[in-house]
């Protein structure tokens, strides 16, 4: 399974990314240049985190209109697999793959520090593996990671399942206290309706080997491979 991850002039998190599938998930991955035209036969997209053309504007609002996300979007349309993490979240959404937006941290700064997630979803990716009442720990480096959506499109994530983690303590209690951006209704991650692209403000890639002492990113990975085998 060879998966391509897109890099944008200001991302920094591609090499994590990179190290993770290939050489603890053993998976090819090859690298896309965003002003490339090609996907060049890949399985499935990453998009990483970073400050993508320095976050200026919006977060990812200018990295949408690199040639390369004409190739991502139509590949999302027939059904490929996408993942964005932090700025691809954020280049997800700004897109329209996702809905919402990801609006500056109510605290007004930058957050660096391990969360906790629940998963909140009964998709394939995220119901194989992860227990309902066992929150994993992931880390989370963001200025703008507020996810904000109208009522109706909240009303719409919920119905049709598509809310994948929600922050919460180290005991799976989803709080306000928990909340460490003031995401609306605790959201750090949410998938489109046809649960082929999905989007998450936390790293993954961060908590994914055992030197760093903490594999449960690993996890999320690894139930996204078991899905698309």
């Amino acid at each position: 399974m060879k998966f391509g991850l897109v890099i944008f002039p200001g991302s920094n998190c591609d090499h994590d990314m990179i190290y993770t599938f290939c050489n603890i998930l053993r998976r090819e991955v090859v690298k896309l240049w965003h002003k490339d035209h090609s996907l060049q036969g890949v399985d499935g997209i990453l998009l990483p985190g970073g400050f993508s053309y320095g976050d200026y504007l919006r977060c990812g609002a200018l990295a949408k209109f690199s040639p390369l996300m004409n190739e991502v979007l139509e590949f999302a349309d027939k059904g490929g697999f996408v993942m964005g993490v932090c700025n691809g979240f954020q280049i997800l959404c700004e897109s329209g793959l996702l809905p919402g937006a990801l609006l500056p941290n109510n605290n007004q700064r930058f957050i660096c520090k391990n969360v906790y997630l629940m998963p909140d979803s009964k998709t394939a990716y995220t119901s194989r593996f992860l227990q309902r009442d066992k929150a994993l720990k992931i880390p989370i480096a963001h200025a703008d990671g507020r996810y904000y959506a109208d009522e109706q499109t909240l009303t719409n994530l919920h119905k049709n399942d598509q809310i994948l983690f929600r922050y919460s303590d180290e005991f799976g209690a989803v709080s306000e206290a928990a909340n460490p951006n003031g995401s609306v209704d605790n959201i750090a991650g949410i998938c489109n309706v046809k649960k082929n692209v999905y989007g998450m403000m936390p790293h993954p890639e961060r908590a994914a080997d055992q030197a760093l002492g903490n594999t449960d990113g690993l996890k999320i990975f690894e139930s996204v491979l078991r899905v698309l085998r």
